[in-house]
C-alpha cells in the first residue's frame, strides 16, 4: 500500500487550444476536461493504474467534486470533512505542448481540521510501504507542517516517507526537521535551487544537479530524485548517483509529469528494483505523462521503459559541489 496526502486538493480543469495562446485575445477551446487533482491525488491515480493499492488522504466532503471524481475512478480515499470546497486549477494547453497553469490558493484549513487530517494520515500509514506528502499547503497551514508530519511518521516507524513540495514548506523541511528526515525528496531544478542557493539554469546539467542533491543527502535525506524536465532526472543516495535521459517523445502537456515520475519510482521500489532501475522507471513514467494530453496520467501501457537508460555519475561529491558554487 502507498498512502498519499494531498493537503490542498483541486479540480484540475484543462482547456485545450488549437492555436497559440495570445495574451488579451479571445480563444475558443477545442476541448475541456476536468479531473480530481492535487499532487498526492495524481500519485495515487498512477500507482493504482500500475496495479498497486493506493489510498489518497485529503480534506473533502463526500459530495465534493474531487471526492466524487476519486470514487468514480475507483481510487481508494479517506476524506476528512472541513466544510470547504476544493480549489480549481486551470491549465491552458497549446498544440505544441506548451502549458500555462493558473492555480487557486485553496480553502483555508483551521487547526481542528488540520489535526483531524494529521490523525487520518497517521492511522492510514500503519502497515503502508510508503507515505507521500505532496503538493502545496492551503492557506492557514504553518509552513513547517510537512516537517512536523515527517517527524510524527518517522516516530511511528511503519512506512518510508517521500516529500514533493516547494517554496517555504520545502525549505522548512530541512530547517525544522530535527533527527527525522524524509526517505525520499523529489525536487525539480527550481526547487533544488531553492534548497542549495545555486542557479536553476546550471542545475539543468545532470552532474551539477547530482552534486547539489548530494548536499541534501548529507543533511539526512535518504534519496533525492531530481527531475530535470526534458533532460531526464538524476537519483542520488548514500550509495551513489545516477542519471537517466528522457526518451524521444512529442510533448503534449507537462501536467502531472513530476507526480508520475514519483509514482514510477515508488512502483519500482516496491518491485524490489535497484536504484538505477528505479530511476529508469521514474523517467519513463514522467515522460509518458508529458506525451499525454491535458491532465491524462499514464498507465503501464504508456511506459517505454526499454527506451530509458541510466548511467552512474561518479563526480557527485561535496567538493565538486563547492567547486560549482564558487565557479
Amino acid at each position: 500500500m502507498i498512502v498519499t496526502l494531498t493537503a490542498n486538493p483541486s479540480v484540475d480543469r484543462t482547456v485545450t487550444l488549437t492555436e497559440p495562446l495570445l495574451r488579451g485575445q479571445v480563444h475558443r477551446a477545442a476541448n475541456v476536461t476536468s479531473q480530481p487533482g492535487g499532487k498526492g491525488v495524481n500519485v495515487a491515480r498512477v500507482v493504482t493504474s500500475g496495479g498497486v493499492p493506493a489510498l489518497a488522504v485529503l480534506p473533502g466532503t463526500e459530495d465534493d467534486p474531487v471526492v466524487s471524481g476519486l470514487r468514480g475512478a475507483g481510487i481508494a480515499f479517506r476524506a476528512v470533512p472541513t466544510g470547504g470546497t476544493p480549489r480549481t486549477n486551470l491549465t491552458i494547453a497549446e498544440a505544441d505542448g506548451t502549458t500555462t497553469k493558473i492555480n487557486e490558493p485553496g480553502y483555508p484549513l483551521r487547526a481542528p481540521h488540520l489535526d483531524a487530517l494529521a490523525a487520518a494520515l497517521t492511522e492510514s500509514a500503519v502497515g503502508a510501504a510508503w507515505v507521500v506528502l505532496s503538493g502545496s499547503l492551503p492557506p492557514g497551514v504553518p509552513v513547517e507542517w510537512y516537517a512536523r508530519m515527517v517527524e510524527e511518521l518517522s516516530a511511528a516507524g511503519s512506512a518510508k516517507i517521500a516529500v514533493d513540495t516547494s517554496d517555504a514548506p520545502l525549505l522548512a523541511l530541512f530547517e525544522e526537521t530535527g533527527s527525522a528526515a524524509a526517505d525520499l525528496v523529489k525536487p525539480n531544478t527550481d526547487e533544488l535551487a531553492q534548497l542549495t542557493g545555486l542557479d536553476p539554469a546550471g542545475l539543468e546539467n545532470p552532474a551539477a544537479a547530482a552534486r547539489a542533491a548530494t548536499a541534501l543527502i548529507e543533511r539526512g535525506v535518504g534519496a533525492v530524485l531530481a527531475t530535470l524536465g526534458a533532460a531526464g532526472a538524476v537519483l542520488v543516495t548514500a550509495e551513489g548517483a545516477w542519471f537517466a535521459g528522457a526518451p524521444p517523445i512529442v510533448a503534449r502537456s507537462t501536467v502531472g509529469a513530476g507526480d508520475s515520475a514519483l509514482a514510477g519510482y515508488l512502483l519500482a521500489d516496491l518491485a524490489g528494483l535497484d536504484p538505477a532501475d528505479r530511476l529508469r522507471a521514474a523517467v519513463a513514467y514522467g515522460s509518458a505523462a508529458t506525451a499525454l494530453p491535458g491532465t491524462e496520467l499514464p498507465g503501464p501501457a504508456d511506459i517505454m521503459l526499454d527506451a530509458v537508460l541510466a548511467h552512474p555519475l561518479p563526480d557527485a561529491s561535496p567538493k565538486a559541489l563547492d567547486d560549482t558554487a564558487t565557479s
